[in-house]
């Protein structure tokens, strides 16, 4: 009876977050930025993997501290989390924009990148780690109840459900952001390689514009 209600929530850990990584605020700003910035399929894949690891986490660190305070009080706490991380990804691509539309500004009066207003000797690095703060802050409420129902089969059973969820988000979201990293790198138009981390400011802003309208 225990393996069997075990088994059952491994395979609805691995179905959740297979399905949760669908929206498109878990892969569309990793695929536009890797085309704006011009990452390699290899570096694409290790931000994503990072940023998910970082989204799964918090989450499950926050399932855990639920075991004491209780199932209500956690997911009240990452509902509220969960609207302010849609106006985070709003925020994080007007800033990114904005800079990549001055940088774009800048190189066109003077020739190259390094403008009078860029300091960022590795924008690419910065952007990075922008992105692993931004989805740190963004946690999933589905798998906390997932690890409290786990909990009275014990620390294995729970272990499982965690590592379930965790490769099983971070499996997806790579498996979205390469093809679309792919499509969009074949997308040829020179405003689009001199305004690139403009318009992938934009469309991330719209994105988190989409995700907080919907509710997702």
């Amino acid at each position: 009876m225990t393996e069997g209600v075990a088994g059952t929530l491994v395979v609805t850990a691995a179905t959740v977050a297979s399905l949760h990584s669908i929206a498109p605020d878990h892969w569309v700003p990793f695929a536009v930025v890797a085309r704006a910035r011009g990452w390699s399929a290899r570096r694409t894949a290790r931000v994503t993997l990072l940023c998910g690891f970082g989204h799964v986490t918090v989450s499950v660190l926050m399932g855990l501290l639920g075991l004491g305070l209780g199932l209500s009080v956690l997911e009240v706490f990452g509902r509220r989390l969960e609207s302010v991380a849609g106006v985070l990804l709003v925020a994080f691509g007007l800033v990114y924009g904005t800079w990549g539309l001055r940088r774009a500004l800048g190189r066109r009066v003077h020739g190259h990148a390094h403008a009078h207003y860029d300091h960022v000797h590795d924008p690419s690095r910065i952007t990075a780690w922008g992105l692993f703060l931004l989805f740190s802050a963004d946690p999933c409420v589905a798998v906390i109840p997932l690890i409290l129902a786990a909990e009275p089969l014990g620390a294995a059973k729970v272990a499982a459900v965690v590592v379930v969820y965790e490769v099983a988000t971070l499996g997806a979201m790579v498996a979205l952001v390469l093809p679309a990293r792919a499509g969009v790198r074949v997308i040829r138009a020179g405003w689009l390689d001199h305004y690139g981390d403009a318009a992938a400011g934009a469309l991330i802003a719209g994105v988190g514009l989409l995700v907080t309208g919907l509710g997702w």
